[in-house]
């Protein structure tokens, strides 16, 4: 594990920065689609031999987003982390964050001067806590050296080339212009953020939100009450970062409200599908192995809950949703009363 300290602005050069993608789901699918736009390489460490291989063979993801076909010219595929990062100025973490501490623990080459770029959208388990802080305590990673990637963006839209944005969140002004060179086309629009932190953050809440929308939904609930769970939800959204993270931000720009929205109603929603499922009627157990992708949300909404407790904050629909997943209470009878709370 590299201890170096990295907390210095990192010296890339804007024209000539190599960057690598980190992960092999759908997300990590779309960015690795995103950077080859402007890159003449993008080097992509995928989890295992087969993904590599097939997408060697073939051209495309064998299990996510299969219909992006990639020029293998523009790809470097690895399955060794320390290759990658030893290769790449930029280096663009695309993983579950499940799986994240697994990957970054082989980790051992030199990471001074790079930039790592979170796209995870979840807490890393083995620290109960978020991307920007584990990459900070763990490999001496600082804020001028992170950045962090928020949406509204889904990755089949991305998949599509339908017009999709991102929210870049990083602390130096040369950083985020090495990041939108990397990034912005024809199909994707880049917006700057100096909101690391409270981006990171909201990423993660909105997941937990969308699973609330599709319990919900699958209860029954219309439109009418999810206009106003969501309505909430961004309010409880402002009130938890303020908390943990005050800071200069407007909840209802994009980063925030938007990515909160398509999150919540989009039929890509992992989360809300796996919401929508446990409304229905199937046991938490059930409706996770039921999904062939990973819901951010169910593993972060303990966290998040722990957090708000802490902070003894009123947060109705995070608590909502915790109970649910977390103590088996019945998502009928919990609505009822969020309804009761809801304003």
């Amino acid at each position: 594990m590299s201890k170096n300290n990295t907390e210095n602005t990192p010296k890339t050069d804007l024209k000539k920065a190599s960057v690598g993608v980190v992960g092999s789901g759908s997300f990590a699918t779309a960015i690795v689609k995103m950077l080859v736009e402007n890159s003449e390489t993008v080097h992509w460490c995928v989890r295992g031999e087969y993904v590599k291989e097939s997408i060697e063979r073939r051209g495309h993801n064998p299990e996510y987003l299969t219909a992006v076909h990639f020029n293998l010219k523009n790809l470097k595929i690895t399955t060794d982390i320390n290759a990658l990062v030893s290769a790449c100025d930029v280096i663009v973490l695309a993983t579950p964050s499940i799986y994240l501490s697994n990957m970054l623990d082989k980790m051992t080459c030199d990471c001074s001067g790079k930039i790592f770029v979170s796209a995870i959208k979840g807490v890393v388990p083995k620290v109960n806590d978020i991307v920007a802080h584990y990459l900070r305590d763990e490999f001496k990673i600082g804020f001028k050296s992170q950045a962090v990637i928020a949406g509204p963006c889904h990755a089949e839209e991305v998949a599509m080339e339908r017009l999709s944005y991102l929210t870049i969140a990083t602390a130096e002004d040369e950083t985020s212009a090495i990041l939108k060179q990397l990034f912005e086309s024809d199909f994707i629009r880049v917006r700057s953020s100096k909101d690391i932190l409270g981006n990171e953050y909201s990423a993660i809440l909105k997941n937990i939100y969308a699973i609330g929308a599709g319990i919900a939904n699958g209860l029954g609930y219309g439109d009418n009450f999810t206009a106003v769970l969501v309505s909430n939800a961004i309010r409880e959204m402002e009130i938890f970062l303020e908390a943990v993270y005050e800071a200069p931000r407007d909840v209802n720009e994009s980063a925030y409200l938007g990515d909160l929205l398509v999150t919540a109603y989009s039929l890509f929603s992992r989360n809300r599908n796996l919401g929508n499922l446990i409304g229905k009627g199937y046991t938490v157990k059930s409706a996770i192995q039921s999904m062939n992708m990973v819901a951010e949300g169910y593993y972060a909404a303990n966290s998040i809950y722990k957090t708000s407790q802490q902070k003894k904050l009123n947060t109705p629909i995070i608590d909502t949703v915790y109970r649910i997943l977390y103590e088996e209470k019945n998502a009928e009878k919990q609505f009822k009363k969020l309804t009761a709370a809801l304003d």
